[in-house]
């Protein structure tokens, strides 16, 4: 009999990533495995580390959608960790809503109220909850968890959660959520450990990827971010336009006569990064390139950081440090200098030669800075895999060995 287990997913379009964890010792969790299935509904293939990083496996698997691809990876779970018992299942659920303030065990009550969601987020939303179903008809007594993305920004005040239109319309759950929740909660956990100075101060984290969103920290806790009600809100995207006058859309609706289908493609899928450029929403693409579009696309991004820093500098009175973090926030130098040169005004000041060389958590400001600059990885599957052992009491006991296909 080897160790329990516990499995993070997040489920994606086109993709299905996931983490094994060995039952924690302690507070401690023990990453055994990461992988993903990528591909799926196209040429779906299995890809997966063990915990240093050394390739376990990498093959074709049949993954048609994302309920065959929960079954390739059952099948290769129980090839792997045969003899074992899963704690239960921790997944990524983008929003939670106005009801879903922490992790939730997942029944059939709950699963009808994250459908009422999927409008909300219909990038993500949809596959998220698709991943649940096939887990609970793949392993139909493994408990399962919903960690959202909005929860850890309940609990701002009450003017950084408003939308300004009518009472009754609000009723109805038209406020601002913010996402990435999961992220900032990793950073706002580990500010004490890794950069001890500023953690219980104004800190303002840069979530920068695909999807990228900032948030306002006081004392390690969400005070406003750059995400509302949407994924659509605040900064420039791979695919997403950021903020937007409302007028647009009513244009595209009354002027240009596109319908609501057509409209949501748009917002989701061919603004932000890729809309300016026409050529890419990866920054990797872009950046380097002399196409002027590619560069507008890239000075637009760095705009808009810049400018929604110096907003959340204004709702903190001041800024003691400033987090970047995920994929572009990590491993983009020319990123990162350019945003805190747009924001030198605060007294920024960032040492380029550590900035070039950054590798794990790593501060990036000269000891002249006004405000600390750090680069801190974020771990999202960690905090998943964290909030599902906890409301589990760790007590789950079923086996993947003794499930079905």
């Amino acid at each position: 009999m080897k160790d329990d287990y516990a499995l993070v997913l997040n489920a994606g379009s086109s993709s299905l990533k996931f983490c094994v964890f060995e039952r924690p010792v302690g507070e401690r969790w023990h990453l055994e495995s990461r992988g993903q299935i990528e591909g799926i509904g196209t040429a779906p293939r299995l890809s997966v580390k063990d915990e240093i990083g050394h390739s376990l496996v990498k093959k074709d698997v049949p993954a048609k959608d994302g309920s065959e691809a929960i079954a390739a990876l059952a099948e290769w779970l129980r090839s792997m960790y045969g003899g074992s018992r899963v704690l239960g299942v921790g997944h990524r659920v983008v929003h939670g809503g106005a009801r879903f303030s922490g992790p939730t065990i997942i029944d059939a009550e709950v699963m009808k109220e994250l459908h009422q969601l999927v409008p909300l987020a219909p990038l993500h939303q949809p596959y998220n909850l698709a991943a649940i179903e096939a887990v609970f008809e793949r392993l139909p007594n493994v408990p399962q968890v919903a960690c959202f993305d909005t929860s850890f920004h309940r609990g701002q005040p009450e003017v950084a959660e408003l939308i300004p239109l009518p009472r009754e319309l609000r009723e109805q759950g038209l406020q601002r959520y913010g996402f990435h929740g999961l992220s900032y909660e990793h950073i706002a956990t580990v500010l004490p450990l890794f950069a001890p100075e500023i953690a219980n101060g104004r800190v303002i984290v840069a979530h920068l990827g695909s999807g990228a969103s900032m948030c306002a920290l006081n004392d390690r806790k969400s005070v406003d971010s750059t995400l509302g009600f949407t994924a659509l809100d605040g900064l420039c995207m791979g695919t997403r336009p950021g903020a937007l006058d409302p007028g647009v859309v009513l244009h595209l609706f009354q002027g240009l006569n596109l319908s609501a289908k057509e409209v949501e493609t748009l917002l989701y899928k061919k603004s932000g990064l890729v809309g300016i450029s026409g050529i890419s929403n990866d920054m990797r693409d872009l950046l380097g390139r002399e196409e002027p579009a590619a560069r507008l696309a890239v000075d637009y991004f760095v705009y808009r950081a810049a400018r929604e820093i110096g907003a959340l500098t204004a709702v903190l009175g001041g800024v003691d440090g400033i987090v970047f973090t995920a994929g572009i926030g990590e491993n983009s130098p020319e990123i990162r200098q350019r945003i805190c040169d747009a924001s030198a005004w605060l007294g920024l000041e960032i040492d380029a030669d550590v900035n070039a060389k950054v590798k794990d958590q790593t501060k990036i400001s000269t000891s002249r800075s006004k405000a600390a600059v750090w680069v801190i990885p974020t771990n999202e599957e960690l905090m998943i895999a964290r909030h599902t052992g906890a409301l589990l009491g760790l007590s789950a006991k079923a086996a993947w060995n003794e499930q079905g296909d």
